[in-house]
């Protein structure tokens, strides 16, 4: 499958993609497709994280659909809790998603955690990495989560923190890492009034005490996603923040950490920090280049010197 054929092919093209990545995710084929996405993205990526019950899905499923109506594609990774049974995916934050099955503007893949605690799914990187290449926003719902799950900052051009009324004050935000992590952070059922404004000021405060790099100042939109409330507010934060890193050129930096992130832990997940060791040199030559092919030959490497 080529590039082309993925950007042509609609739902079924991406899913045979995704399952290729999941059966056979070093062979020949996957990387010369997944090398060829990573160098010519098209969409901005999008990670909502924030605890369990905040409200993710329900504000996923608002912002696909103005972004539908806007006209533009959209494709979703919802990373759910495992089955303790099966290992797959329980698909509780997928069946929460209200959208048209037959839009095929749309796709929406789950992924279960697994025994991954960061919040993601193993995959979740190459797949963010053929959906970019094929729609113009890019959404990764993490699972639900605590204090130091940071990992969507691998995968993500924008991260959006959401907490909900009456969680914590500013020393409880300012305790928890998380809030180090968003580029927009969101106090979700802001129709609840009072306590919503209270949430927001308490986050406003903890957020004030960190700064941003590239010199982006996290704004703090308060949102409703059932009554629409805010919504328009945090859609025009997304643009800003996407022009922001293209303007900056912090993006095209963001992403290159990401895909030498990506790729030493590809490295250490097979080999241990031995064998992270040993090829501390060619991951360090990567920076920058698609990782995907980098890391084929890095484990092929070591596996001769076993």
């Amino acid at each position: 499958m080529t590039l082309d054929d993925l950007r042509g092919g609609g739902k079924a093209a991406m899913a045979r993609a995704l399952a290729r990545i999941e059966r056979d995710p070093h062979g020949a084929e996957t990387i010369a497709l997944l090398d060829a996405a990573w160098t010519d993205p098209r969409g901005h990526v999008i990670g909502l994280t924030g605890p369990p019950g905040v409200g993710k899905s329900t504000l996923t499923s608002a912002l696909i659909n103005r972004w539908r109506k806007a006209g533009l594609t959209v494709g979703v990774i919802a990373v759910d809790p495992s089955s303790r049974r099966t290992g797959g995916a329980l698909l509780g934050d997928r069946t929460r998603l209200i959208v048209d099955p037959e839009d095929k503007g749309i796709f929406v893949r789950s992924m279960a955690a697994r025994d991954r605690l960061g919040g993601l799914a193993a995959l979740t990187f190459p797949a963010m990495v053929l959906m970019r290449a094929a729609y113009d926003r890019v959404l990764i719902e993490t699972v639900g989560v605590g204090q130091s799950e940071t990992d969507v900052t691998q995968v993500a051009d924008t991260v959006v923190f959401c907490v909900q009324p009456a969680s914590g004050d500013s020393l409880q935000f300012m305790k928890a890492g998380i809030v180090e992590i968003p580029h927009i952070a969101v106090v979700t059922k802001a129709d609840l009034g009072a306590p919503a404004t209270r949430a927001r000021a308490d986050l406003a405060g903890a957020l004030s005490l960190s700064e941003d790099v590239t010199g982006w100042k996290v704004p703090v939109v308060l949102v409703s996603s059932t009554v629409g409330e805010g919504m328009a507010t945090m859609m025009d934060a997304l643009d800003r923040h996407a022009a922001h890193l293209a303007e900056t050129g912090a993006g095209a930096v963001q992403r290159a950490d990401q895909g030498a992130a990506w790729l030493a832990e590809t490295v250490r997940d097979q080999y241990g920090k031995s064998g992270l060791a040993r090829a501390a040199a060619p991951i360090a030559d990567a920076a920058g280049a698609s990782p995907f092919g980098r890391a084929a030959g890095i484990l092929e490497m070591l596996s001769r010197e076993r």
